[in-house]
């Protein structure tokens, strides 16, 4: 089988598996027992933050959670004010803007270019003074459009407002700009395991816990920490950062090489300058996805978001670009990444390739 979902979650990298393995096998101890046992389970999981908050900005604290649904949940619902987002932000964040806006809170959605962008002097008039919190996504996980952080950070502490970057996609791979309040991540999507994330929260930025209990995450996050879990996370993240220039180049070669390959009659979603290289997200007009699907099961790919997978759906992000409904179901979404080899990808695409045409005999 060939992967190639990289944006739904990556492999997990066996230096990651390695240090999670003892704290399976024979490590047990609840890292917030004060016992020597539960002392060294602590400091296992200091170390993974310090490891994990590495490709953060400084003057902030990591706070682990559940994933980076959690970690939006708890930033959006841990805030007050009104909220400015994007059309084509993921689920976990439209979902829950929707929560709040169906609870009384005003809530503004942006809309996007046919490249996937937002239009600044549009975000300029939405993100006013009393704006509570703008939330927007710095790598889109459905066509890996890159936006522009930095110009929104700024407009929104303009208008006195904080600003949540979703980084699930670009952690560790895209720079981000050390003015943000508020960072969510995920472990596995950067060979991590899982089951864990973090939200990244800037020093002097309170929020209101999500979740009540014992409070053992200093902000205010409550629930026992896995030492498994965030001793892989920290590794993975270690190795994000050993490892970013080789994976970098490794990334735009594939990108290369799948381009090359293609041939005519594909598109390319989204814009192409201001996007990341491990995410292809294409279209043939007229192209029965489902059918591909169906065709080619020895390899992994998507039609879109696996969250929305099993809705019926087409892609919320691809209509807001301006894609009609059939546009948006003939386009297929390839991942790849730090494992995927050029051989591999190279086959796969020439596979794709004759199955699209094979459906016009």
């Amino acid at each position: 089988m060939t992967y190639l979902d990289y944006q739904a979650t990556t492999p997990l990298a066996p230096e990651a598996l390695a240090a999670m393995l003892p704290w399976l096998e024979s490590q047990h101890a609840n890292p917030h027992s004060s016992h020597r046992e539960g002392r060294r389970a602590k400091a296992a999981v200091e170390v993974a933050r310090d490891q994990v908050a590495a490709l953060l900005p400084p003057g902030g604290r990591v706070a682990f959670t559940s994933g980076a649904t959690e970690a939006l949940n708890w930033a959006i619902k841990g805030t007050s004010g009104p909220i400015v987002t994007l059309a084509t932000e993921h689920a976990a964040v439209l979902d829950t803007v929707a929560a709040e806006a169906a609870g009384g809170r005003q809530v503004s959605i942006l809309p996007v270019g046919p490249d996937g962008l937002v239009d600044l002097d549009a975000a300029r008039a939405a993100i006013r003074p009393g704006t509570g919190l703008v939330a927007a996504m710095l790598v889109n996980n459905e066509i890996g459009v890159i936006q522009p952080i930095a110009a929104l950070t700024e407009i929104a502490h303009e208008a006195g407002a904080l600003i949540l970057c979703d980084m699930v996609q670009g952690y560790g791979r895209v720079p981000i700009p050390d003015t943000v309040d508020l960072v969510a991540i995920s472990a596995h999507k950067i060979h991590g395991p899982k089951g864990i994330g973090a939200l990244w929260i800037r020093d002097g930025v309170d929020l209101a816990p999500l979740m009540h209990g014992g409070g053992q995450e200093a902000p205010g996050r409550s629930g026992t920490l896995s030492p498994a879990l965030c001793a892989g996370f920290g590794v993975a993240a270690q190795l994000m950062a050993d490892r970013k220039d080789r994976d970098a180049a490794h990334i735009d070669r594939l990108w290369s090489l799948a381009l090359d390959r293609l041939g005519p009659g594909w598109t390319i979603n989204g814009s192409t300058e201001q996007r990341y290289h491990g995410n292809l997200n294409i279209r043939r007009d007229g192209l029965d996805v489902n059918r591909l699907l169906s065709d080619l099961r020895d390899i992994a790919f998507s039609a879109g978001s696996a969250c929305a997978s099993g809705s019926g759906r087409s892609s919320h992000v691809l209509r807001s670009i301006g894609f009609t409904e059939a546009q948006a179901r003939a386009s297929i979404r390839l991942g790849f990444g730090r494992y995927t080899t050029e051989t591999e990808l190279a086959d796969a695409i020439d596979t794709i390739v004759a199955a699209a045409e094979a459906q016009w005999p």
